[in-house]
């Protein structure tokens, strides 16, 4: 259950993969933020369904009810992680900075609230925290940069218009066009991480997309769906490895025991692909599109 519903974190905003996707395809962050309300909120509904369903098949123990004193304390120590998420999508919306300006404001408060507040962290941890965030953003500056390099020589040789123009004159449906985006997303989710995939395959599929009418903040969340649904299966799936260090299970015995809750968000995927409203609903509302 833990390891798919982590999953949810690249969809609810605010997201890393959506800002690898904005950079790459250059659309509205803010949009896809927006966007990826409603999805996560229904995702997030139907993994909790499908824990339900599994627990109630099983008879499961239950822990006693909490009474409201104890639900109301615990969300009194949950507030100050809480407003993390207030702070980067209200700063942004509000306008008091940008994405990446609400990037470091959400590292500095984070920094505050585990040392000085919950006292998760010791003063004396910082420097390795530091040191570890920076090979972390080595990593992905690296591969951001050879991503652009990609991009570049694919637009300079004009290979996704011309990949485009054949789809075209191939008069391939949008609905075989997702599914084929689908199944090549899925099987590069078998072997590379969200960011790279993101950054490799948005550049080539999006100009193919746009050519057929697919709205481009649609398309985002349908990858990053995608995305969520590769770090849940084997061989890379980067939430099973966690889980699997965690809690010292093999990766087998996990795989296993993931796919209830896989094959919901297989269900979600098709119902997030050829249901744009799904996505699109909240921006239209609040007028940002």
């Amino acid at each position: 259950m833990i390891t798919t519903s982590g999953a949810l974190g690249i969809l609810i905003p605010p997201s890393i993969v959506m800002v690898m996707y904005a950079v790459a395809t250059n659309t509205s962050v803010g949009q896809l933020f927006i966007a990826g309300v409603i999805p996560g909120i229904v995702l997030a509904t139907l993994l909790g369904l499908t824990t339900w369903y599994r627990a109630w098949k099983n008879n499961y123990p239950r822990l006693p009810r909490a009474d409201f004193l104890t639900v109301l304390r615990t969300f009194k120590d949950s507030m100050w992680g809480l407003l993390l998420i207030i702070i980067v999508i209200g700063g942004i919306y509000t306008g008091l900075f940008t994405p990446t300006e609400a990037a470091a404001m959400s590292a500095v408060y984070a920094f505050v609230v585990s040392v000085f507040v919950y006292k998760d962290m010791s003063l004396k941890q910082v420097p390795k925290v530091l040191l570890d965030s920076a090979s972390m953003s080595a990593m992905l500056l690296y591969i951001i940069t050879n991503a652009v390099l990609f991009s570049f020589l694919m637009t300079s040789e004009n290979i996704p218009q011309a990949m485009a123009q054949w789809m075209i004159d191939q008069n391939l449906s949008v609905f075989l066009f997702l599914l084929g985006c689908n199944i090549l997303l899925l099987i590069a989710g078998n072997v590379m991480e969200p960011s790279s995939i993101t950054l490799i395959m948005a550049p080539i599929l999006f100009p193919i997309a746009m050519k057929l009418g697919i709205d481009p903040v649609h398309f985002g969340i349908m990858m990053v769906v995608n995305m969520e649904v590769g770090m849940c299966h084997p061989p890379v799936g980067l939430n099973l490895y966690v889980a699997s260090g965690i809690t010292h299970m093999g990766i087998t015995e996990l795989t296993v025991a993931v796919w209830p809750w896989l094959l919901t968000m297989l269900g979600f995927l098709v119902l997030v692909t050829y249901w744009p409203a799904l996505s699109l609903w909240l921006p239209r509302t609040l007028g940002m599109m």
